[in-house]
């Protein structure tokens, strides 16, 4: 449903599904209880859960608090044998897979959604095979579903082709302080926003581990995840605030994105320099970022977004919105993620009305805002999400525009459920700033 009027409310934001998968293997490595506050409970973050359930450890989640309690085992993995689904999650099927060769006798089946079944998985499993891991195939080579058989982990130098995602790079780099002395891995061409996450994130919980760039070498230590006092916090989800963070410009007034820190680890923080050039205001502060427009953007926007690619098609979804045409680089590598995302959103534009071309790393719209009014007037136009939920967001955000100026509704989102992946609760909380209802409210 379009919202009529300007906004003027606070939106409590999910915490950051990167962050919180991350933390989740990095509790179960660890010495001891970690307890980790803030957490997102999504389709992804869930099957984490169940999969470190499956192998052994013990956690405990308590939604209401936002909180999951992980008994790690000090890199011990209690279970030999066990049947795990990682779903349509790159970050549970990649970082779970790399987890699984810390076993030194292991026997793992594991297996995805249609989906993940084609998602790159190669570059991972050589190098584990490099490691000694034996994977037999169920279908395609190098694609789910596979039986891995684990030989433990060896120091040294490592490397791994992680061009088509740099989770890869993370997941090997989150298992390597336990081959139990020093691994470097080369890793050259990886995109680094993820990657810096990773590392940090390591560094946090006492593991030493260094990054050059130029050379394309990442250094890792031998230790334990240790995390301070037990308890590890997650912050806001920003790749979720940039819905957000964009809504002003459709529909005026004011928002806060609540307690998003002044300068989040997350690398898709980058996308307020695209909120700003659209001539929206951002301040920061201890409560959060709160987002006003005031103008238009200046001219046409032309954005590289390679480091911070999940947050595209925010930009994407809005461009029948702006006055000037924009042109979107840098999003090659998105053709492989939960769909060919280009291919997404340039079938939806173009169902719109709009002009789009594309390149194989590029998409640039021509927006044209009479034709999308005059689509409205005649109907809804159903946008098909392909099971991802960052079309269906983004687009739930185009659809919040009065383009028909009688508040009537002109955008349906087919499968608006695809959001459980990392925000149940986005269409609640959409409806919500509707209606003016406290941020978080859910009806």
């Amino acid at each position: 449903m379009p919202i009529t009027s300007a906004l003027a409310g606070r939106v409590a934001l999910p915490g950051s599904k990167s962050l919180t998968n991350r933390a989740l293997v990095m509790a179960a490595l660890a010495q001891g209880a970690v307890t980790i506050q803030g957490a997102l409970f999504s389709r992804d973050t869930e099957l984490m859960v169940a999969a470190l359930r499956n192998l052994g450890f013990s956690v405990e989640v308590d939604a209401d608090r936002r909180q999951i309690a992980v008994e790690g085992r000090g890199g011990r993995i209690p279970r030999s044998e066990a049947s795990l689904l990682v779903g349509n999650a790159g970050t549970v099927a990649r970082f779970l897979t790399a987890m699984l060769q810390v076993h030194p006798a292991g026997s793992f089946a594991l297996d995805g959604d249609t989906p993940m079944r084609q998602r790159p998985m190669q570059g991972l499993l050589d190098t584990l095979a490099g490691q000694g891991a034996r994977f037999v195939f169920g279908g395609e080579t190098g694609c789910f579903p596979f039986q891995m058989h684990t030989r433990g982990l060896t120091g040294g130098n490592w490397s791994v082709d992680a061009s088509a995602s740099s989770q890869m790079l993370s997941a090997l780099l989150m298992i390597a302080p336990l081959a139990g002395s020093l691994v470097t891995v080369s890793a050259p061409g990886t995109r680094p926003a993820f990657v810096n996450l990773t590392l940090e994130q390591m560094r946090q919980c006492g593991i030493r581990a260094e990054a050059d760039w130029e050379t394309g070498r990442f250094t890792v230590y031998p230790g334990t995840y240790a995390v301070p006092d037990g308890v590890y916090k997650i912050e806001p989800d920003v790749t979720a605030a940039s819905y957000f963070m964009a809504l002003p410009y459709v529909t005026g007034g004011s928002l806060t994105l609540a307690d998003l820190p002044p300068k989040p680890l997350q690398g898709d923080a980058r996308f307020r320099e695209v909120a700003e050039a659209m001539g929206l205001i951002i301040q920061t502060g201890s409560g959060g970022w709160t987002v006003r427009k005031e103008r238009g953007p200046g001219g046409a926007l032309d954005f590289d977004f390679e480091t911070f690619s999940d947050t595209f098609l925010t930009l994407a979804a809005l461009t029948p919105l702006l006055p000037y045409p924009t042109t979107i680089r840098g999003i090659g590598h998105t053709r492989h993620q939960e769909t060919d995302r280009v291919k997404a959103m340039e079938t939806e534009l173009g169902k719109l009305g709009q002009t789009v071309e594309v390149t194989e790393d590029t998409l640039r719209v021509i927006p044209r805002r009479p034709v999308l009014e005059e689509m409205a007037m005649a109907g809804k136009t159903a946008i098909k999400t392909y099971e991802d939920h960052r079309v269906a967001m983004s687009f739930g955000v185009l659809g919040s525009a009065d383009v028909r100026g009688d508040g009537q509704p002109w955008l349906a989102i087919c499968d608006p459920v695809c959001c459980g992946k990392t925000f149940p609760d986005f269409f609640h909380v959409l409806e919500g700033l509707r209606l003016r209802l406290p941020a978080g409210h859910r009806e």
